[in-house]
This record gives structure tokens, sequence and C-alpha cells, in this order.
């Protein structure tokens, strides 16, 4: 794993915008960079995609045993949302795609910093911008990249939903283009689409419609789990035929509280970070996040003994593992779960050793065998 500098293409703006890809610079300032590029081996992408799918597995049966013992009160979920949570689980409803954020450096194991379960983003310049630079820049190179074929392919377990409704806050334009995005591979895979803002969605006293007072069986929302338990329709999330994706289920994964209860399952695991809701638990460094906390807001990094300023948010605490530093920037690797299979990645980078939603997209290749 090694960083690159490299030319840009001349007209990189028109090729993204031609695509799709509307904020690739944000408030001026670079958020899609091609200036330079991530260079891996391919045992080292192999090792990644294994470690993702171990994870992943290794997250599947923490739900299951949370479930199981009714461990909600550790994840700060009331009476409702394991009402909701269970049902999905038991129900097995499908999941359909994630993001689990790594600490890779080509040398140790990869080890999971926390998993974006139920709203990912960082999604389009991962499947469609990074493989059409590639396809420009390195034809003859290789991506870890199968997510667009995987993501339409997998709306296929939904055999029985003509209609898919599609919902997020459409004046953030990453999460109008994350959503498209996903509605035209659902497209793709032969189903019928509707785009909503989380705003136009109704209630009708019985079901929740969309603008042609029709009523939703099927939808898919960027719109956090713990944001719509907040809402005033919370109350009637478990009375509907309305099924959700991401399923509720997801809602135990998206909340970093997982991690203690992750490395409390499988203590020792190379690829999990020692991680407690107490803070003397952890020895030397540790990252205190909160638990539900999103884009690294709210997340500092705590010398020996440090607990850190006060807090009214509930967090966590978990081992500090440095990102891999080339030219004064944090490398991260993000990679990307379709159904249950590992399907490809995203790198992104920051001056800072807290990637945030202003870090910066890198593009990745490697070597074919």
């Amino acid at each position: 794993m090694r960083r690159e500098t490299c030319v840009p293409r001349a007209d990189w703006r028109t090729r993204l915008e031609s695509l799709g890809f509307a904020f690739h610079t944000i408030d001026g300032q670079p958020y899609w960079r091609e200036d330079a590029r991530y260079v891996f081996e391919a045992r080292e992408i192999d090792e990644i995609e294994a470690a993702t799918n171990e994870l992943h597995a290794l997250c599947l049966e923490a739900v299951d045993r949370i479930v199981r013992a009714g461990r909600y009160a550790e994840l700060g979920l009331d009476t409702r949302a394991a009402t909701l949570v269970e049902r999905s689980w038991w129900d097995r409803e499908p999941a359909l795609y994630g993001r689990m954020d790594l600490v890779y450096d080509g040398s140790a194991p990869p080890r999971l910093l926390e998993y974006n379960a139920d709203t990912p983003t960082a999604l389009f310049e991962a499947s469609v911008a990074q493989w059409y630079w590639l396809q420009d820049v390195a034809p003859d190179m290789d991506q870890f990249n199968a997510i667009h074929e995987a993501l339409v392919e997998r709306w296929k377990v939904w055999p029985n939903v003509s209609h898919v409704h599609f919902a997020a806050c459409y004046d953030n334009t990453e999460d109008a283009v994350t959503t498209d995005y996903l509605l035209d591979t659902c497209m793709q895979a032969g189903h019928r689409t509707t785009a909503l803002d989380i705003e136009q969605v109704g209630w009708s006293g019985r079901d929740f419609i969309d603008m042609e007072n029709n009523p939703i069986e099927r939808m898919f929302k960027l719109y956090p789990w713990e944001w719509m338990l907040a809402e005033s329709f919370a109350a009637h999330l478990p009375d509907v035929r309305l099924r959700w994706i991401e399923p509720a289920w997801k809602m135990l994964l998206s909340n970093k509280a997982i991690l203690p209860l992750l490395w409390e399952f499988f203590p020792g695991h190379p690829n999990l970070l020692p991680a407690s809701r107490r803070r003397d638990a952890i020895d030397g460094m540790a990252v205190r996040k909160p638990c539900w906390g999103r884009e690294g807001a709210g997340v500092i990094v705590l010398d020996r003994g440090d607990a850190g300023p006060a807090t009214d948010e509930s967090c966590i605490y978990q081992a500090f593992a440095p990102l891999p530093v080339y030219d004064n920037r944090h490398a991260l690797v993000g990679s990307w779960v379709v159904g249950h299979t590992a399907v490809g990645m995203g790198i992104r980078e920051d001056a800072d050793r807290i990637t945030r939603n202003t870090s910066c997209f890198v593009p990745h290749l490697f070597q074919p065998a």
C-alpha cells in the first residue's frame, strides 16, 4: 500500500459532472482528488476483502446474541426500537449495503473502526467515479470495485416488491446523489421506483403514503433510524405494513455501542480493537466516540489516563489505532458490503487524525494477478 502523486485528467471536473458527481468540490475545496492515487498489491486487496467478510459475519452473530438476550439498553434503545429490531431480525428482513471503516497499513491486519451500516455515503464516488477514472488513466490496472453490479443483483432479493420508494433529505447534495444512484440500481434490477424528499412522506391514518396518496410498502431511506425514532410519526412505525431498507436491525450495527459488545463477544480478535463503555478499561491512548455520532463529529483522541472533557452524550472508548500517514495525509479504508459480501472499497484521507465529511476521496488501483 502506497500513495503516489499523479497528473489529474485535464477535464476531470467535466468528466465527473457528466456522471452526476455534483459535489467533487465543497466550499471551494477539493473533495475528490486525482492528483494522487493509492496503489495496493493484490494480496493486500485479498486481505481487506477477507477481513471485511469476517467482520460482517461477526456483526451478524453479535446482532443475534443481542436480540436473543434483549440487551437493548446497552445500546440506548427503548421498547419501541427493540420491537422494530426484533421483528425485522426474526423476519429476516434483507439488508442492502454498508461501509466498514478500517485502519490498514498493508502490514498489520485490517481492524474495524466502525460500521456505517444504516446510511453510509461516499458510495457514488467509490462505485462510479473512481471506476471511470481507472478506465481513463490506467485501463490495464485493476480496482477492488464490483459495487455497482452487486447492488443491481442485490435488489433482486425483493422479487415480490414491484414498487420501491426512496426518501432522503434532497436539499443535501451528497444525500441526493447517493439516493438517486441507488434508485438507478434498483431500476436496473427491474423495480418501479419513486423518489421523495423525507418531508413528502405522508400519513393516511393507516399507512405511510406518497405524494399520489399511494400506500408505501417498501422504502429505502437515507435517513438514520435514530432520527426516525425521534420524529412525530415514530409512534406509527411498529404498526404499519411498510418495511424499510435498511431494516431496523441495522440500527444495532450503526450504533458505536456495538463496538464494546463485539469486543466482549470476540475478545482478542485480530480484526477488532479493544472497546469499552469505560475509559479505564482501555490502556494507553484511546478514542472517545459518541454512540450516535456521524462523520467524525464529537470524536476525540485521548492520551493515556485522559478521559476527555465532560459530555452529556453517550460515548464509547476504543483503543487508538493510528491511520497510516502518506505525504502527511492520514488514509482510511472504507470497505463496502452489499448484502453479506465485501465488494469494493474507497480511500479517504485527511491532514488530521480524524476522518470527517470534509476529508478527501482518493481513487485506488492494483496490479492484476
